[in-house]
């Protein structure tokens, strides 16, 4: 027997006056609308345009085949009528706990590539093609962030995804920046990204590598960077890369090398998703940190603690 969907309808449209309102007037085209706000609708809901990314998170509750697709089909259907879009404009994903590179995981759908605002900026988006959109949500406040300080500075984005913290540090007025990604699609994805802003291919350049790799390889040719971001999956045991990668356990070889490459005087953002993380204590007694969590989960996220940011500096 299906559920009574009112309260899950009542609780989009109320959600959807205040933060559809609080996005206009920040002119952000791509929010979170619904976070699992009522444990029997365990969704989370995104409105990209005038469209939604709307995930089923895990719970492993059994339900027959039939009552399941049913249950589904409702789900498109309320948020298809709250937001006033086509239920074909909506992705339906179930979201499992998250293994290796999730963000990478293709879905088997090719999905159709559209554009999106975000702060004056422009950003390529696909629904269907992979478990991850292109555009992370949450880091909205730390692009912000970023952006607000970037003039006249030299930027390094390490595991750069689609490139979305070099767009919004160039077009800030970055003198330069190197982006770097170990992803032929998600380097490409940054290149489209960077034309559809503007961004000048001579400054601003891609690098295709282990991220591991590359903080040495800059080390050893003297590279120096103002302000750098560092953003690494909570886990990734990509065949590309020379070791396996866990955030919480590299986290000091991972921020230590890049600290070596950043200014004496610069800034470096280091953020990640993992849910237990800790931070090394030999990393706060040796740099200036300022854990920015707070202020940098977005405000349209119930969540507040999906993701750590810290600030790092040197003593």
């Amino acid at each position: 027997m299906l559920r009574d969907f009112t309260p899950f309808v009542h609780r989009l449209q109320k959600n959807l006056r205040h933060t559809g309102k609080w996005a206009r007037r920040q002119s952000i085209s791509c929010y979170r609308l619904y976070d699992r706000d009522i444990p029997e609708f365990p969704l989370v809901v995104d409105v990209y345009a005038d469209r939604a990314h709307v995930q089923e998170v895990d719970t492993g509750w059994q339900m027959e085949e039939a009552d399941y697709e049913a249950w589904v089909t409702a789900v498109q259907e309320a948020v298809a009528s709250v937001l006033a879009i086509p239920p074909q404009a909506i992705v339906f994903k179930t979201r499992r706990r998250q293994k290796g590179l999730a963000q990478y995981e293709k879905t088997g759908t090719a999905g159709e590539d559209f554009i999106v605002e975000e702060g004056g900026r422009r950003f390529i988006v696909n629904l269907d093609a992979y478990l991850d959109t292109g555009l992370f949500l949450d880091h909205r406040n730390t692009r912000k962030r970023v952006g607000e300080e970037a003039a006249g500075k030299r930027f390094l984005n390490l595991f750069a995804y689609t490139g979305s913290f070099t767009v919004y540090a160039a077009t800030g007025g970055a003198v330069s920046s190197v982006t770097v990604d170990l992803s032929n699609t998600y380097q490409a994805w940054s290149q489209r990204n960077f034309a559809l802003n503007g961004l000048d291919p001579l400054k601003h350049t891609l690098v295709r590598a282990d991220v591991f790799r590359y903080l040495d390889d800059a080390r050893l040719a003297g590279a120096k960077f103002d302000l750098i971001v560092l953003d690494p999956p909570s886990f990734s045991n990509s065949k590309k890369m020379s070791d396996i990668l866990d955030v919480q356990r590299d986290q000091g070889h991972l921020v230590t090398a890049a600290m070596r490459l950043l200014t004496s005087n610069g800034v470096l953002y280091f953020s990640n998703n993992f849910r237990g993380f800790v931070l090394d204590a030999s990393l706060a007694e040796r740099y200036a940190v300022t854990d920015i969590t707070t202020q940098s989960v977005p405000e349209d996220f119930r969540n507040r603690k999906i993701h750590h940011c810290f600030r790092f500096a040197h003593r």
